[in-house]
């Protein structure tokens, strides 16, 4: 049934990436000053979860070292490298400048002279959920580097330029910004043949099938991704020679319960004090989250980063907002 298993993965980068090559044009040419030997600016992804983001950054990326061999690059996960010493730590680990540094006692203020004493050849850093960070002045740092291009992805402009200050605002303000909207029945059924192709038995399913798995998963690519992993997962332990819509229908609860606990584990420590306030409520309204929350948490942060934090997990498919600011209430998805 499953002849390669990595494919089913949601950051399995394919050789071939379809439906968008507008979004893989706009970021190669903005891309390709490194290919003459000067240096690209920034560039900023954003869009709804699951709309390719992530996979067209770093397919893009990995297309441009074969123009530029001397080429580095990086892929950070700001969710889980959130913080300063974190961020400059994974991007010194992509030029293996990590070997002796200590993270309970190297100055962070080394990180960075290290840094940018050590590229000395075109280097992209692609920062994921850039939104997360704490504190976003390292995105100055960073920018100040000569050599090293960022490519930024969040899913809201909003939640990026927002509330930068007016230094880094100025330096940012002009990057390319790249907008993904979610895929089309269509375009996600076409990314699930090719997923088929190459790492499925011939026959085990079919287009009708496939169109029934990219409905359910409402245009993001992971969605439909893990529900035709699930499947093809239930179909090889019951031993049957196809992929049906009875085990279809069977695991996209499965699916959708996976991809929600990934997400719940990705949550930093506020964000996922917050989601289990929620999760012990049928409904609450946001004044309350917040006097729960600055009763629970060690060091509660502001107001407006609780809504920041709220909405970021609204994003995320984790809960539901309802009503306006001053009335809004919030319950978890079920």
């Amino acid at each position: 049934m499953i002849t390669d298993a990595r494919v089913l993965q949601p950051e399995f980068i394919p050789s071939e990436v379809k439906h968008r090559p507008a979004k893989i044009s706009h970021l190669t040419d903005t891309l390709r000053p490194i290919t003459e030997g000067g240096r690209a600016e920034s560039s900023f992804l954003y869009g709804p979860s699951g709309a390719g983001k992530t996979c067209i950054a770093r397919y893009t990326v990995e297309q441009l070292r074969e123009s530029v061999v001397s080429m580095d690059h990086q892929y950070v996960n700001c969710w889980e490298d959130y913080t300063r010493f974190k961020l400059l730590y994974r991007v010194l680990d992509g030029i293996g400048k990590t070997i002796d540094i200590h993270r309970q006692s190297t100055p962070r203020d080394e990180l960075f002279d290290r840094l940018r004493d050590s590229v000395d050849a075109p280097y992209v850093v692609i920062l994921d959920e850039v939104d997360q960070l704490q504190d976003k002045d390292v995105l100055y740092d960073l920018y100040r580097i000569p050599n090293l291009t960022m490519i930024l992805i969040a899913n809201r402009e909003e939640d990026v330029f927002t509330h930068l200050d007016e230094r880094l605002h100025s330096r940012l303000s002009s990057c390319a910004r790249i907008h993904f909207d979610r895929y089309s029945l269509d375009e996600l059924v076409t990314i699930l043949e090719d997923r088929v192709q190459w790492g499925l038995a011939d026959g085990v399913i079919d287009r009708h099938r496939l169109e029934l798995i990219a409905d359910y998963a409402a245009g993001d690519a992971r969605k439909a991704i893990g529900i035709l992993r699930n499947a093809a997962q239930k179909a090889k332990y019951e031993d049957t020679a196809e992929i049906t819509e009875t085990i279809i229908e069977t695991v996209v609860p499965e699916a959708e319960a996976e991809l929600q606990q990934k997400t719940v584990e990705k949550l930093t420590q506020h964000q996922r004090l917050l989601y289990e306030i929620i999760a012990d409520y049928d409904e609450i309204s946001g004044g309350d989250v917040y006097a729960e929350y600055t009763s629970q948490a060690d060091d509660p942060k502001t107001r407006r980063t609780m809504r920041n934090h709220l909405a970021k997990l609204e994003q995320y498919n984790l809960i539901v907002a309802k009503g306006n600011t001053k009335a809004r209430t919030y319950h978890l998805v079920t």
